[in-house]
Order: C-alpha cells, then structure tokens, then sequence
C-alpha cells in the first residue's frame, strides 16, 4: 500500500486559470482577444464517471456567452467546491472552451486496523468516509481527528492514527485506517485548592470524574476526559450552591501530564465565597384570577432556611403548576434575586406575569422501533393544535414511562418558524418487554424454590400483553394463558381473557395439594385520571387432596405408628432410617386397625380433611387503584390505594366474600433515598352458616409476601405439645400442618439507601421491616383439641389448633442487582418476633432474564 498522502492522489495546492485563453499569436493579439470573441462549445475531458453535461451544470458561462476571465474563474472555483474533482483546468482552444478534470477517487471500503477499545461501528458512526463517497484528503484528515476525539474521550491520548488508501481498478481506493490505540490515560489524583467547608474527598464524591483505582475496572469514569471534567465545574457549583454558597466559582481546573505521561493529575482552584440563607421570599403579580398570597402558600422556601439554588426551580415549577390548575396555562415565572453580603441573606420575589401563548404545531414519536405510533399517542393528555400546558405535558410523560416499554422517555420542545407555534417531540428508547424469570429461594427448612415464567408486556408493539407459563417449583405447576387488549375496540377500556390450569402443592406445609382449571375474562376502564375500576369474572373447577397416608390406631382410635420396623434389623435411632417401612394393610395387631389419616375412625384427624372434595367455584369480582403517586415506575412522593373483592355464590358450589386492600406513601428525604410505609389486609368469610372456608381460598403468608418466613411459614397451625407430667413444662413442640387463615394484616416500611457505586453497576440497596399477623379461624375450621399419649416419648400430649393472629415481625437488607443476565434480588431477614411453630427463612435470591 502507498501512503496517504502520494503526490498521485493530492489536489492541487495551487489553483490558477490559464491565462492563455487564445489562441497562440502575438502578445498584443492575445491580449487583444483576451476579452473578445464568443464561446462556440464547451468540452469536457477527464471525467470517466461524471456525465460531461453535469461539469457543464456548474460552470457560470455556456455556449453564445462572451469569453469573461471573472465568471470563468468563478466556474473553476465552483467545480473545485464540489469535492468531486482533484483538479481542474480551463483553457481557450480557438473559441471553444476545454475543461479538463481529474476526478477524486470513489471509496470502495472503509476498513479499521489495530482498533480493540473501540469497535468499527462506532467509528463508522463518527466518521464521514463511508462507501461509495467521495475521497478527499480534506475529509479523511478531518475523519483522523475526529477519531483521535473519540479516543481521547475514552481515555487514550497517546492514540495515532494514519490513514492509508489502496487503489483499485475504476478510480477506486480502499481507505484504511491503522490505529494505533495506546495505554489509557487515567486520573492519578484529583486535588482542590481554596476549599476550606468542604474536604477533598466531599468534593471528590460530588464528581463524575474519578481517580483511578484498581477496582473500578468496569467504569470509565476514571480516564480522563476534557468535556467531562467541565461537566464537574457545573456539578461542583450546583453542589455549593445548593448548600449555600451563592457567590460559589471555579476559577481554574488545569489537567498535567505524569512525567511517566500515563495519568494526569487534576487540580481545581475554587473560590467559595460565604454561605447565605434566605430570607424575604415574595410572590408579585399582577393576574386578577390569580391571588398572590395564595401563590406564595405553594413556595417550597421557607425564610432563614438554607439557600438552595434548585429550591429556586422546585419553586418555578410549583409556581406554574398552581397557576396552571387556576387557569392560567402560560405564564411567565421570573425570580429576581437581591443578595447581601453583609447580613448574609438572599431576597428572592417571583413575578408571575401572563405568558404568550403558545401552541402545539406538531408531535413527533422518536425512537419507538417496535412499539407503534398510537400506543404511544395515546397516552398523551395534550394534541397537535392544543394550547401548550406543561402540566399536560408532564402528565402525558408520565403515562407514557407507566406502560413499561421504554427505558427512557424525555420531551422535547423546538421552536417552530411561526413564534405561536412549539413542535414537540416524544424521544423513547425502548426496552426488552418479554420476561423469561427464574427464582430460587433457600430456606431454613426446606433447600430450594425454583420458578420459571415467560410473558410478553408488548406484543407486536401493540401494547397487547400475553403471557404463556410454563411454571415449575417445588411448590407448584402452573399452566397459564393471559391476554389483555389496553384500548379495546379503539375505546378507554381494557379486556381480558384468562386460562389457566395449576396444580398448588402445599402437603410439605399443609398436608393437601390443589387442582384447579378454569377461565375468566375482565374488563378495565378510568374513572378519573387517576382511578381505575376493573371488572373480573372467573368460572373454575377445583379438587383438594390430602396427602394418603396409612396409620396404626388403636381400639379407641388413638395413632399408634405409620411406619413399622422390618424384621430381623437392630432398633434404629431415626424414624426415617431405611429399616423403617410406611403401614400397609395386614400390618394391624390383635385390637389395631389401619386407616387413612383422614378416615373418620382416627380421633386425631387433622380439619382440613373437612376440604377433601371437588367443587365449582362461580367468582365475581370488581378492583379499584388510585394513584396519586409522582412518578409510575420509582416514586418519591404521594400515594397509592388498592381495593377488591370477589364473591362466589352466584351458582357453583362454593360461597364466600373475599376483601383485600393496601395503601402505600412514598417520601423522598435525600437523593436516592425514598422513604415508603405499605399498610395491607384482608378478610374472607364464608357466605353459608356452619360453613368454613375452604383451605385453598384462605390466606398464606411468608416467602415473598412476608420477608423472613418460609412459604405458609406464619398463622394458624396444627401443632403437638408434649408435656413432663412431673413438672407440666413442654418438653416439645412439633410442627404440623399450616391452616391458613381467614384474616390477615401486615405493614411495610422500607428505606432505599445511596450505595455510593457508579451507577454503570444498577446496584441498589434497600432497608426493610415488616410487621404483621394472620389468622382468625373459627367454627368448623378449627380442629379439637385431643389428648393422648405420645408413642415416640411414651408422655402425655395436646394436639391443638393455633388461631391467634399474633404479631411476627422481621428487619433485613434487600439488594437489587441489574446484572447483566436480567434484574438479580436478594433478600436478607432478621427475625424480630415470631410464634415457636413458625417456620423461618434467613436468607431468599430470585432473578429474571428479558428479551
């Protein structure tokens, strides 16, 4: 390959017009017809790929024209512009005019060499060279310093790049671009000069800038780069600022090579200036609709409060949404600001004036590649033609980030060319909408949990929701088919169709395992903005089994034992031992029979036998959601407010009411951390007297429902005392069947915390506590209390049902991962309170893939 800059391939330096326009002669003839005489013809020589008819389009003379220097100087610098040509000629042959071109090279390929930090592609993206366009020196040196830019922004200073070209048959050249990328080029310490509030590590945290060390090998943050580091001018005077400092000013922020030139060393002088307070805060205008001291009760400073500058923002937002819900769409928010150094205080007044009004001449939707046009429409609360509402607009921004498709939704204002006239536009990013989820939980008494799922929130960018699972753990298997159209027959309403076949193991917590097949549909429409009602129908077959197993019992119908020794092996210690055989028939001695343990000839036989049976269950129900939260996906003020009921009884076999509700506030106190408090309960009671309600439509609480308990791990169970008849304490307690229950209540707090990681990492941190209790059964569902004699101790024993709903309580960490393999949680619990038959988990850990 040759190099770049080959004589070969170089336009000419020097660019002159032949001043021998005539033909040869005298020098006095020559100069005489200089100016004389009429252009016959224009030829066009040289060119091979441009027609000679589109050379002719750009010169400023043609045919029938007189021979005119000026305008044929012009015409030689018009083709030059073009980039089309590596020069050009124009002479006068008799009275025709020859223009003679050399064209500039076609790129037949870009090609990158010696490039590992930074992929082709994202060169190709920042470079004009492409294939099939023109090659220029002038454009391929502007395309070696932009690609020097992009490697001094991630760093690599040292980077060299020389351009190379091959050339091929047909005025084609292949450019290559040899890279030579460097050592990246860190920051080895960030110093500040004039700070004396502030350490240098308060300042340093406030930086995106960082220094570097070996274990911030995945963030970036750490090179050094020019543009960011004027970014930290403004994050450090926001940061004064906002603590204060008004008169707050980076006066110099210089970057120095290491001797070794591998790092550089940043120091930043500032000048702090004193700290101010606020202090007379005023709201004037002069709007009749509008009333100033009203206005002022929405200003978020408070007098002799620290001075914020961001508390000058909160305050013209609050400002314009007050004057928004009093009518006024358009106004114009000034705050004149009066400081005195002396006192130390800042003045602040809010002139509030009617703005010009302001229309919507277009909205744009950029960036949805999958989701369509309308779904994103119609979400907006505001249309082309509508008079420019901010709060309309924050709102439709809102609607849009609640749908879930987009991982970043920002609005957009450019002016029009009409001064009435603003275009907006809708910038999305989409994200991965289908859910392939795993969970795996670890617990204190049983070893795993596993889950998996699979459903689509977008499907075929329609805002259709679908969901197939195929759901497996050792717990339950689940068969379900749900599809959800949001805007159903192009109307605010949402429908619904549900089938689904589960099969709900509970015989490790609750001795009975469910079946259930059925279908359902549902409706969903607005009250308001911010209510929705929901309607839900559901038709389904069920089937409750308890686990088969065969006893011993004696002639009063007492359990002797379910297992029995094989003959002719030594006595084990563990029931469990292999030498151990399960009952079967014949095994009975003289006065004992074998039964199932739900036979009604067994005198401890356990309530929930009462449930064994199949019914259809006939379900109405009806939801309602208000939200007044501030944000759809992470909110940090307002509240939300869930409520529902079903009923079954109108037909079907069972009958009963079912009420559950929560509300949860949400606070944000310091950054990223948002304070929340969920308060929930519910209440099912059956509909028939004598009746109890069935164990598959109680409630359980723990696993993920209540952090720090196992599945079913709190409220009523059946358990077994064994008491020293000398002494009346309890030797033991053993765990049995959990019963569920009819009530439940339960509060949350939660507190996110700041972890201080670079935010590449999505690593969050959250503090938890619950506190709540479940219970409540009665009449029927309650089994009696029975005496006997337990035959593993040989001491006497109470087997009863525990119904209280005592309070449990529990405290941990949650850790949020957003790894690259999906969204990782895991959960860690403290017990605080808890009954001696619950059952405990420490520790739980759950991920999801999306695609």
């Amino acid at each position: 390959m040759r190099k770049f800059l080959a004589a070969t391939m170089m336009a000419s330096s020097v660019l002159a017009v032949n001043t021998a326009l005539v033909p040869m002669g005298t020098a006095d003839a020559q100069e005489d017809s200089r100016y004389g005489g009429t252009i016959r013809s224009i030829i066009v020589e040289g060119n091979q790929r441009i027609e000679a008819r589109t050379v002719q389009s750009y010169l400023l003379v043609e045919p029938g024209d007189a021979f005119d220097p000026d305008r044929i100087d012009l015409s030689l610098k018009t083709l030059f512009a073009t980039n089309l040509f590596a020069d050009v000629s124009i002479d006068r042959v008799d009275d025709n005019l020859v223009v003679r071109v050399v064209e500039n090279p076609i790129i037949n390929r870009v090609v990158f060499e010696g490039n590992s930090a930074l992929d082709d592609d994202k060169l190709r993206e920042d470079i004009q060279a492409a294939p099939r366009g023109i090659f220029t020196a002038a454009r391929v040196q502007s395309d070696v310093q932009r690609i020097l830019e992009l490697y001094r922004q991630s760093g690599r200073f040292a980077a060299k790049v020389e351009p190379q070209y091959k050339p091929l048959e047909q005025n084609r050249v292949d450019l290559i671009f040899e890279i030579t990328e460097g050592p990246v080029t860190g920051v080895r310490a960030i110093n500040f000069i004039g700070n004396e509030a502030y350490s240098d590590s308060r300042l340093r945290s406030e930086i995106v800038t960082r220094q570097s060390r070996l274990w911030r090998f995945f963030s970036s943050n750490d090179n050094y780069d020019p543009g960011r580091l004027e970014y930290d001018r403004d994050l450090l005077r926001q940061f004064y600022q906002n603590n204060g400092y008004y008169d707050f000013r980076v006066t110099s922020a210089v970057a120095e090579l290491t001797p070794d030139q591998k790092d550089f060393y940043i120091t930043m002088t500032v000048d702090e200036g004193r700290q101010y307070y606020f202090g007379e805060v005023k709201v004037e205008t002069a709007l009749e609709k509008l009333d100033a001291n009203a206005l002022r009760r929405a200003v978020p400073i408070q007098t002799d409060s620290l001075f914020r500058g961001d508390s000058i923002e909160d305050t013209i937002d609050a400002l314009t949404y007050a004057a928004g819900i009093a009518g006024y769409a358009f106004v114009d928010i000034r705050p004149q600001i009066d400081v005195n150094p002396e006192t130390g205080l800042i003045d602040v007044t809010f002139a509030v004036d009617e703005g010009p009004r302001v229309y919507i001449d277009r909205i744009n939707i950029v960036g949805n590649t999958q989701t369509l046009d309308r779904v994103i429409r119609r979400e907006l609360r505001i249309a082309e033609g509508d008079a420019f509402n901010r709060i309309l607009l924050d709102r439709s921004k809102n609607r849009v980030r609640a749908l879930g498709y987009f991982k970043e939704v920002e609005v957009i204002e450019t002016p029009s060319d009409q001064p009435d006239r603003t275009i907006v536009d809708i910038k999305v990013e989409e994200q991965p909408t289908g859910e392939l989820s795993f969970a795996a939980g670890f617990s204190s008494v049983d070893a795993y949990l596993l889950d998996v799922s699979a459903s689509q929130r977008n499907l075929r960018g329609r805002g259709q929701s679908v969901v197939a699972r195929v759901s497996a753990s050792s717990r339950q298997q689940i068969l379900d088919f749900r599809f959800t159209e949001p805007r159903l027959f192009d109307r605010n309403l949402s429908g619904g169709i549900d089938a689904f076949a589960t099969r709900q193991d509970y015989e490790d917590y609750s001795g009975f395992s469910s079946e259930t097949i059925g279908a359902g549909v549902r409706l969903g429409f607005p009250l308001t903005e911010r209510m929705q009602l929901g309607l839900s129908y559901r038709l389904q077959a069920d089937e409750v089994n308890v686990l088969d197993r065969n006893y011993i019992i004696d002639e009063n119908g007492f359990f002797i034992t379910d297992r029995i020794q094989t003959a002719g092996q030594d006595t084990p210690d563990d029931i469990s031992d292999d030498r151990y055989r399960l009952v079967e028939e014949g095994d009975a001695g003289a006065g004992q029979r074998v039964v199932d343990q739900c036979s009604r000839d067994y005198v401890l036989r356990d309530p929930i036998c009462r449930a064994e049976r199949s019914d259809i269950s006939s379900i109405i129900g009806y939801n309602f959601f208000w939200d007044r939260t501030n944000d759809p996906i992470r909110p940090s003020r307002g509240f939300d407010f869930r409520f529902s009921q079903d009923l079954a009884g109108l037909g079907g076999d069972v009958k009963y009411l079912r009420t559950e509700s929560s509300a949860t506030a949400y606070r944000g106190i310091w950054r990223d951390m948002i304070a929340s408090v969920r308060l929930s309960g519910g209440y099912v009671f059956p509909l028939e007297d004598n009746q109890g309600v069935r164990i598959n439509n109680r409630f359980f609480r723990g696993g993920s429902t209540f952090r720090g308990f196992d599945v079913a791990g709190i409220g009523p169970r059946e358990i077994v005392r064994v008491v020293d008849p000398e002494t009346g304490e309890v030797v033991q307690t053993r765990r049995l069947n959990s019963q569920g229950g009819n009530v439940y209540y339960q509060g949350t707090a939660e507190l996110s915390l700041p972890n201080f990681l670079p935010e590449e990492y999505g690593i969050r941190s959250a503090l938890f506590a619950e506190a709540g209790a479940l219970g409540s059964l009665r009449g029927p569902d309650v089994g009696p209390t029975i005496y006997f004699t337990d035959t593993t101790t040989g001491l006497p024993a109470v087997r009863l049902t525990k119904t209280a709903a005592s309070l449990r309580a529990s405290a941990g960490l949650s850790v949020f991962w957003d790894s690259p393999f999906g969204p990782i949680r895991f959960d860690f619990s403290q017990i605080l309170r808890r009954e001696d038959y619950d059952r405990t988990e420490t520790f739980r850990f759950s991920t999801s893939t999306r695609f």
